[in-house]
Order: C-alpha cells, then structure tokens, then sequence
C-alpha cells in the first residue's frame, strides 16, 4: 500500500487525519508503515504551530487500526470499529515531531486479539532511532 488513500480505506480516519502514508511491509502480527505527514504546517493535531510528541501514540494507535483492516481485508470483511481504551509503558524521547527533517516509521506487534479487544506494542521510529514505544489496548465499539 503505497497512498494515504488506500490506508483511509481501512479505518475510519480520513483526509489529513490518516496519519500513515505507506505501508513497507505487514504479516498476521505486525506491521511497518511510513509518513511525513508530521512535518505539513496543517496537520491536524498541531497546537501552537507545533507538532507535541504525545501525539506519537495517536500515530502508534493509528498502526493497530491499519493492521486491523489489513487482516480483516485479507479475510473478505471490514474490521470492525474500535476506541482506545489505554496506554501502557509509554517513553517519549523528544518533546515535539514537527521539526524533524525526513519519514517517520511506525512498527507495532499484535500482542492479543480477541473477538472484542486487542492489544498491540508499537514503536515509532526516525531516522532510525526509536523516538516513541509504548502498548496499546483497543476495545471494538458496539455499534
């Protein structure tokens, strides 16, 4: 998957809102994708003319949603809607993305699914070196 569009039509976030642009690679458990969408004056979660780290997780939980709709795609069906329900062991090691120059890349690993819920780590990455991690749960909404 290599356009903003292709990944939109997995998750519900739209427009600029779909933070991912690529997709390098993904499997049953994990995935890697690619953006440089965090350097665009109008993202749409800067506040004061900058980007905030904390934002990295939005981008981590972002992964679990693509992955989701990859699997479920893979199977003939849609994924089902989820809401991040928390965050653990999270580490920030900058404290705004906006300025960096180059892609950021986003890995995240399926820990548990099950047929409401799952879990995923994730880590996000530049240049290489790991500039966010932490895990995720999500819960499906019921719709």
């Amino acid at each position: 998957m290599r356009t903003r569009e292709a990944i939109a039509a997995l998750i519900p976030h739209q427009g600029l809102m779909c933070l991912w642009e690529a997709v390098a690679e993904w499997d049953e458990e994990r995935i890697v994708a690619r953006s440089d969408g965090h350097r665009d004056p109008a993202h749409p979660l800067r506040s004061g003319g900058r980007l905030h780290a904390v934002h990295l997780c939005e981008y981590g939980a972002q992964l679990m949603a693509v992955h989701g709709g990859l699997l479920a795609r893979a199977q003939g069906g849609r994924a089902r809607p989820g809401v991040l329900v928390a965050l653990r062991g999270v580490e920030l090691r900058l404290a705004r993305i906006d300025d960096l120059p180059g892609a950021l890349e986003g890995r995240a690993r399926q820990l548990a699914a099950g047929a409401d819920s799952w879990q995923y780590e994730f880590e996000i990455l530049h240049r290489s070196e790991p500039i966010a991690r932490g895990r995720a749960a999500v819960m499906a909404r019921g719709d």
